[in-house]
């Protein structure tokens, strides 16, 4: 594949280069900064030689912030569907939900949406597992989706924490008789479960690709919300239970281990997610378009 790098750290980028060039893999530019690589990526689209993927690191010049990630996200839009893989040092922060808000699926006729997958975000000590790191180029140029399991993991806690804030003023605002607090209180209430167990989350990037995921499958990364997110007040206190454990990357089978359900109790849960969420039949990455929605909820 060809391969366009964006990074300041010259030795970082100089070994990724090696690295991939190692592997096969054409190094068509190298870049140090967050202007000059749209410069570049603008310069191979007109000569019409688009690379197959960019790489780049979240924090460059010129403002040595997130100008990589804000680059990305303008070159994505410029070009729909141009594969990138965000390299960071980083779990926290912003970036991962600027990025997940750039895969949501596009949208129908006549309506606006995000640009699809292949979208990557990695820590940047994940390279250093060479299989995995050109493995996860692989998916995301096939048009899939790879987030770094340690970033979902922040993303689970974070979106617990903020879960167990709104439940307790929910409580507050019962004690005061408000009828809006108690069904708030409610519907967070059906968030149980502590973050999943290391069976659950492999050592290298967790990917997905069109199509793999189904409701038996477990799912790997994260991609596009289903455009009816509000689908999630649809679900059942059990639904959101067993969508919660999806999101930690339980399979089916330890999903019902977990809740003590039969595996056919477990796939009818995961059936009436997808409905209530208007994920059809035969829709790429049902599974995990139902996590983001999820994520996107509670985060």
């Amino acid at each position: 594949m060809r391969i366009l790098l964006a990074d300041d750290a010259a030795l970082l980028r100089e070994g990724l280069a090696g690295l991939l060039t190692t592997a096969g893999h054409e190094v068509v530019a190298q870049v140090a900064d967050a202007d000059a690589l749209r410069v570049e990526v603008e310069r191979l689209a007109a000569a019409g030689e688009l690379p197959d993927v960019v790489v780049t690191d979240v924090r460059m010049p010129p403002t040595g912030t997130d100008d990589g990630l804000r680059a990305a996200i303008d070159l994505r839009r410029a070009h729909p569907g141009l594969p990138v893989v965000v390299l960071s040092a980083y779990v926290a922060g912003p970036y991962v939900q600027d990025l997940l808000e750039e895969t949501e699926s596009p949208a129908g006729p006549g309506g606006s949406g995000g640009s699809g997958g292949a979208v990557g975000y990695l820590l940047k000590e994940r390279v250093g597992r060479v299989a995995d790191f050109l493995h996860s180029l692989d998916v995301v140029v096939g048009g899939g989706v790879v987030i770094d399991p340690e970033v979902v993991s922040h993303l689970m806690k974070a979106a617990r924490a903020a879960g167990s804030g709104a439940g307790q003023a929910a409580g507050t605002a019962r004690t005061a008789g408000t009828t809006a607090g108690s069904a708030a209180g409610s519907e967070l209430g059906a968030s149980t479960g502590a973050p999943g167990s290391t069976a659950a989350t492999p050592p290298g990037p967790r990917a997905t690709t069109p199509g793999a995921a189904s409701p038996s499958t477990p799912s790997g990364g994260i991609v596009g919300a289903p455009s009816g997110g509000a689908g999630l007040d649809r679900l059942t206190r059990r639904e959101q239970e067993v969508l919660e454990l999806m999101a930690q990357g339980l399979s089916n089978a330890q999903i019902a281990e977990r809740l003590v359900l039969s595996d056919g109790a477990v796939a009818k849960h995961v059936a009436n997610i997808f409905r209530g969420l208007d994920l059809q039949p035969g829709e790429e990455n049902r599974r995990v378009r139902a996590v983001l929605a999820w994520l996107h909820a509670r985060a």
